[in-house]
């Protein structure tokens, strides 16, 4: 199916021009600045080029007196601080106005009461200018996606490969893509470099617009290019046969921060399948690892007979068996492009309406997609801008907890869009939008939405995974205005305006939770959108209907979940046991990363016989975990921590004799051995001795150095995290809180 992204303007970029797989800038020494665009038609893609102006929005024109160069200015209608436009001919012009700017104002371009203001994209720029966006009348399926996943070998004495080791090379590159096309270059019938120099071959003839990978920022994408230059390797994979570029750059998604070696190719976009898997997670806190395994399990997409091999035995079984790994890395490939073809489409449809690269649109914000569509719209009517509203404090959504404990026959219900629906009800916007563009669009996002959720019911099955990714598109969109309007960054944001809202939002709320409970329901928790309850015992029906009846107009409710039972423990952290016997576990307290292996498999346990009503069987678990420990059953994986050594442990020395920071176990183990570790080595190590009160660092040992002859894993120590985590969860009395 062809996609159908001729909405409104307002949404989708006022250009209709069809096909943009890429867009790339070009900078001239001595000519103005260029686009290179490249566009599909008729199944081949072709290169043209666009002239580029970039700008700057500036409060006055004399801003610019003294600067020295040229640029042409624009005035801007309307009110607002940001009043006129100046053009340059290059990205390098723009750059030197800008430093003058800097020093002239005494504020960066990022500063609130800044006088200017500029996107320091020039891609960006040029979309918002141009009205383009990627991908216009094209279907998914139409973009060429090609998958890559290498195997590395690891130095004996080693846990993990790191680049820079000569013997850690690459011994395996996997390839696939969207036609169902895959090849594994195989270590064992080429040496490295050549194994590298035919990947590049590769790329030039299947000439993909996009490439995928699970966790390819971190791992496979630098892995590559260390070896490609230890080899001597010209890593030539741009459209333009330039190599990669590299810069430092963070991925933020809610509460967590990952740091990453952004890589850029030319004309090519790189999507990693690790950062979606956790976006995913966000709103549905399923996920108990990111890896590719278990996703790909969670998902019910595994490869067929899936090989699997211990990360750990990658090197052994290179040596012993590459058979059997090459089929490991083609299972690894077929599972990449299957989680990309579940999780891509709905970037696939932003780009269809958002000011950004394919690329960067799966790294971006949802608050920074707002500002991004309502900035090209005020560049397109050329209507000035307004400087931030400046950031405070003030009370945010509705969040409590009702009950701990057990709770059985658990519904879950999301009020959908609450905050949306209140700013379209009450006519809640930024004061400073003087055009009155927020409420519209969120109007007009809401409208397409709705009509896409009606097209899908009579839908074909191409079509409805289109139409899906397209309702989830405008679903993201349209729950992200509340948290913009209080976004620090946002051009329009207004915390007044969404303080009003959060306080609708929560009154709203609260009665919703009394008439839950005076018509015979039992609240469980609530979390901004949603409330777990659990209904009357009979006419749970008439129930729903009446708590739709009761809603204010425009405020409207799903019941999307029910659930065997639930396992409150404390706010955001909770279990779900499903009708399949599915066990869901949210939150950190009860699946931190943090914990030891056998701490997490005692937790999961433990709250799944919570879950089932089996507490008279937890005692039980708890003394087979104690034997365990007590008589060195399990390997001692299961007990250690692994650590990535974020810096140099030369670097960590010099910190530590300037009593800079602590001191820590996996830096020290590192320091110690007669092994080169390096910056970006992982660690994995366990507690020796025989006192449960240690310091680690002191008592600690490398996994690898483990001898399961002469074990010294330090039983009290782990007994006493067994312990201190059955206190934590009241193990050994089984009397839980009744709900009724």
């Amino acid at each position: 199916m062809k996609a159908n992204t001729q909405f409104d303007p307002l949404l989708s970029g006022f250009s209709s021009a069809p096909g943009i797989v890429a867009v790339e800038h070009i900078e001239r020494k001595d000519s103005p600045d260029e686009i290179a665009i490249f566009q599909r038609k008729n199944g081949a893609t072709e290169r043209v080029e666009d002239r580029f102006e970039p700008f700057v929005w500036l409060q006055a024109a004399d801003l610019l007196d003294g600067w020295g160069g040229e640029a042409r200015i624009e005035q801007l209608a309307g009110d607002a601080p940001l009043k006129s436009l100046a053009f340059f001919e290059s990205w390098h012009g723009l750059k030197q106005a800008v430093d003058q700017l800097k020093k002239k104002t005494k504020r960066t371009p990022t500063a609130p009461d800044a006088p200017y203001f500029f996107i320091n994209d020039p891609v960006q720029q040029y979309l918002m200018l141009s009205g383009k966006t990627f991908f216009k009348d094209m279907a998914f399926s139409q973009v060429k996606r090609m998958q890559v996943d290498i195997e590395t070998y690891t130095e004996p004495g080693f846990e993990f490969s790191n680049p820079d080791r000569d013997a850690d090379r690459i011994i395996a590159i996997a390839m696939a893509d969207e036609s169902g096309w895959t090849q594994v270059l195989s270590g064992v019938e080429m040496d490295e470099k050549t194994l590298l120099e035919q990947f590049v071959q590769t790329v030039q003839e299947r000439d993909p617009d996009v490439i995928e990978g699970h966790n390819f920022f971190r791992f496979d994408m630098p892995f590559i290019i260390t070896r490609a230059k230890k080899c001597k390797v010209s890593l030539r994979l741009g459209r333009d046969k330039s190599v990669p570029a590299t810069r430092a750059s963070r991925f933020s998604v809610a509460e967590r921060t990952v740091s990453y070696p952004r890589a850029a190719i030319f004309g090519r976009h790189i999507v990693d399948t690790y950062f979606l898997v956790q976006i995913y997670d966000i709103s549905h806190r399923s996920l108990n690892s990111f890896g590719l395994k278990d996703v790909a399990i969670h998902f019910g997409i595994d490869a067929p007979e899936r090989t699997y091999i211990d990360g750990s035995r990658i090197a052994s079984m290179f040596d012993s068996d590459p058979e059997q790994l090459m089929k490991y890395a083609r299972d690894d490939i077929l599972e990449t492009r299957s989680l990309g073809d579940l999780l891509s489409p709905i970037y696939f449809a932003q780009a269809q309406l958002l000011p950004f690269t394919y690329q960067n649109i799966s790294v971006r914000g949802n608050a920074a997609k707002i500002d991004a569509l309502l900035l090209r719209e005020y560049l397109r009517q050329k209507h000035a801008i307004p400087t931030p509203d400046a950031a405070r404090e003030f009370a945010g959504g509705y969040t409590d907890i009702f009950f701990e404990g057990v709770a059985e026959n658990v519904h879950h219900c999301d009020i959908r869009s609450l905050y949306p629906s209140l700013m379209l009800q009450q006519r809640i916007a930024p004061t400073s939008d003087e055009l009155g563009i927020f409420l519209t669009m969120l109007d007009s996002l809401r409208t397409f939405r709705l009509k896409a959720k009606e097209q899908l019911k009579s839908a074909s099955e191409d079509e409805r995974h289109y139409l899906d990714a397209l309702q989830s598109t405008f679903k993201v969109l349209i729950n992200s205005f509340y948290g913009y309007l209080g976004f620090s960054m946002g051009r329009f944001n207004d915390y007044a305006a969404a303080a009003k809202i959060a306080e609708e939002g929560r009154t709203l709320l609260k009665r919703m939770i009394e008439w839950i409970n005076e018509h015979g329901g039992h609240p469980i928790e609530i979390d901004t959108d949603g409330i777990y309850f659990v209904p009357p015992s009979s006419g749970i029906e008439d129930f729903r209907q009446a708590f739709r009846e009761w809603l204010p107009a425009g405020i409207e409710i799903e019941f999307d979940g029910e659930y065997k039972a639930m396992y409150s423990y404390k706010m955001k952290n909770y279990a779900l046991l499903c009708d399949n016997d599915e066990v869901i576990i949210k939150g950190a307290a009860l699946k931190s990363r943090g914990l030891e292996p056998f701490q997490r498999d005692f937790l999961r346990e433990l709250v799944t016989l919570r879950l089932k009503g089996r507490d008279r069987d937890i005692p039980a678990l708890r003394r087979s975990f104690e034997d365990a420990i007590s008589q060195a059953q399990w390997h001692v994986k299961k007990l250690a921590k692994t650590e990535r050594l974020q810096n140099a442990p030369s670097a960590y020395e010099d910190k530590i004799n300037e009593k800079e920071r602590g001191r820590n176990a996996a830096y020290e183990l590192a320091l110690k051995s007669d092994r080169a570790y390096k910056a970006g080595d992982q660690v994995s190590y366990y507690v020796t001795g025989n006192k449960k009160s240690v310091a680690v660092y002191e008592a600690a040992k490398l996994v690898s150095d483990w001898d399961p002859e002469n074990r010294d894993e330090n039983i009290p120590y782990y007994l006493a995290k067994l312990d201190a985590l059955c206190k934590k969860f009241d193990v050994g009395n089984a009397r839980q809180q009744e709900l009724f």
